[in-house]
């Protein structure tokens, strides 16, 4: 099965600092994989070279079999891209900045225009459609920039930080279209601090620290390679039974592990059919 996602040699030096080194990546279609480290460790700029919005210094990669250096348009048709300083037009409304990312995937005028009526609304932003996107809150742009990011239907969809800042209501409504996306065969590409999330959300995991990759598998295969952390009555605890943090902290040895806000509870999610 052709990777949805695959780096070889991957590397990125900006002068004298080495931010990625050498990685090799491979996503398999249909996958919800987390990518974690600590700050500074190259996420957001492995992101944004996956993406093409950074070029490699060195090093390949292939999204959906294509690679991306000799045909970046056909790879950015496929893709979706939440970064993580979202990149939105202020001075437009929500319905404007949709409808005109929509048109610049080549979309049709009355497909653009369903789908961004559709969009508002499973996003709850539909209730004032004359407020301008900079007068939004912190999650209202974010789940503006999700909505923006599948409008056009990507096979694969870039996350940077997308729960950061965000309440539990929002979260949910993101976390939501995310598993509908998966459960359609997308493949999502997600980096974030909030463990609790990763760990609920993504099936595979890969763990970069200091530009180099240390760890990648299924949530599975890195608790089998991690020692028990807590005593029981009856011995060591099983390694089945670490949480995700508990493992990120053994192979990276970062103590400060953000957690996630308590999530309301929330009616069941909305259909979009053509998204996935």
């Amino acid at each position: 099965m052709t990777p949805a996602v695959s780096t070889t040699g991957l590397t990125r030096r900006f002068g004298d600092f080495t931010a990625v080194e050498d990685v090799n990546l491979s996503v398999a279609p249909g996958q919800f994989f987390g990518f974690l480290g600590p700050n500074g460790a190259g996420k957001s700029t492995t992101i944004k070279m996956l993406t093409g919005l950074l070029a490699p210094t060195s090093g390949s990669i292939e999204i959906l079999g294509l690679d991306a250096a000799t045909n970046p348009i056909e790879v950015k048709r496929q893709i979706g891209v939440v970064p993580e300083g979202l990149a939105l037009f202020g001075r437009l409304t929500a319905a404007e900045y949709l409808r005109f990312v929509g048109r610049m995937y080549g979309l049709d005028r009355a497909t653009t225009a369903d789908r961004t009526h559709e969009l508002l609304d499973f996003m709850n932003l539909a209730a004032e459609p004359k407020k301008l996107i900079t007068d939004f809150s912190h999650g209202m742009q974010k789940k503006l920039a999700l909505a923006a990011a599948v409008i056009h239907g990507p096979k694969i969809l870039f996350l940077d930080e997308p729960f950061e800042g965000v309440d539990a209501i929002a979260a949910g409504t993101l976390k939501n279209m995310l598993q509908r996306m998966i459960a359609r065969g997308a493949t999502i590409f997600l980096t974030s601090h909030v463990l609790e999330i990763v760990e609920r959300l993504c099936s595979h995991i890969a763990i970069i620290d200091r530009g180099r990759l240390i760890a990648q598998g299924s949530l599975e295969e890195l608790r089998a390679g991690t020692k028990p952390l807590h005593t029981t009555p009856n011995g060591p605890s099983s390694p089945q039974h670490l949480t995700l943090e508990e493992i990120f902290v053994q192979i990276v040895g970062t103590q400060q592990i953000p957690s996630e806000p308590t999530t309301a509870v929330l009616p069941p999610p909305k259909e979009l059919s053509w998204l996935g």
